[in-house]
């Protein structure tokens, strides 16, 4: 099994294997060229499907970017993400259609173990020592919206329509149609019809 399977398998993986190193590399080689070029460069948006596992159509990275895989994260049609966005997907993240993403928002599709021998201390045949990762991966549902300084941790699903408010850490799954914020970040109301704001037209 390699160590791309293992993470896929749901198994313990060596993030410094040469296997995965590569295709990190690959991917954050693209991401410094994307983050060096001016944003009206038409060149610009195009690196994305480079490395990318999918993505819609349309599609706006105001940048500068951070994929740690990149060809982990599946993006549907008409995706927004501003300023400095990262993105660390050893595991798998599905982002569904319609979602917008603010200024300085993580998605953390991985972690570590909480005993130390096995975080840092696993050692392989060859006498090399793995710095041991496993990911759950994150889920993102069609319509959703999450704010600023928002940290999404590994094996979060978040329904659609949701709205994640600023500064939140979403460590537990929210539900679709609610508005949530906090650290943790936890649903705190249903949004209904009275949220419109077509007045402000």
């Amino acid at each position: 099994m390699t160590e791309e399977e293992r993470i896929f398998a749901g198994k313990l993986f060596d993030a410094r294997s040469l296997e995965l190193r590569k295709i990190k590399h690959n991917t954050h080689v693209l991401c410094q060229q994307f983050n060096a070029m001016d944003e009206y460069d038409t060149n610009r948006l195009p690196l994305i499907k480079k490395f990318i596992g999918a993505i819609g159509a349309k599609y706006y990275f105001q940048g500068p970017i951070q994929f740690n895989y990149g060809t982990h994260t599946f993006i549907g049609e008409n995706f927004f993400a501003n300023f400095n966005t990262t993105i660390l997907d050893d595991g798998r993240i599905d982002i569904g259609d319609n979602v917008m993403i603010g200024p300085n928002v993580s998605l953390m599709a991985t972690n570590h173990p909480l005993l130390p021998q096995e975080r840092i201390a696993m050692k392989y045949a060859d006498g090399h020592v793995s710095v041991s990762e496993y990911a759950q991966g994150i889920r993102i549902g069609n319509n959703v919206w999450i704010a600023c300084n928002v940290v999404v941790c590994d094996g979060v699903t978040i329904g659609d329509n949701a709205v994640i408010g600023a500064g939140s850490v979403v460590t537990r799954n929210i539900p679709a149609n609610y508005v949530a914020y906090g650290s943790p970040c936890k649903p705190v109301r249903l949004i209904t019809p009275n949220d419109s704001k077509m007045n402000l037209l």
